[in-house]
């Protein structure tokens, strides 16, 4: 496990959430390229974050931790949403199995 790997997931999970976040601004201004960026950024995604050497059901249950923080952060300073209380204890249990996951007993 290296910092590079952590990294790419980062980067995985920033490009998830802000293709989505594009897809979901072109559906809303009815532009078509934009909608089209974002599925592109989509595509990047995915083969971003498959180029970490790790099981599947490894690589993507860690994964999902960073696609939750990243989505939640992305709701609350890029949409100026109002995150709840229940929603950051959700992250925090999503990331307690993603930590439980990667560090486990194997």
């Amino acid at each position: 496990m290296n910092a590079m790997a952590w990294l790419v997931l980062l980067a995985a999970a920033l490009m998830e959430v802000g293709g989505d976040a594009v897809v979901r601004r072109g559906l809303r201004g009815s532009s078509l390229l934009v909608v089209l960026a974002g599925c592109a950024t989509l595509g990047g995604y995915g083969l971003v974050v498959n180029t970490i050497k790790w099981d599947f059901s490894r690589l993507f249950g860690v994964y999902v931790c960073f696609f939750a923080l990243v989505s939640v952060l992305f709701g609350r300073f890029v949409f100026n949403e109002v995150v709840p209380r229940s929603t950051w204890l959700g992250l925090a249990l999503i990331i307690g199995g993603g930590a439980l996951i990667q560090f486990g007993r194997r």
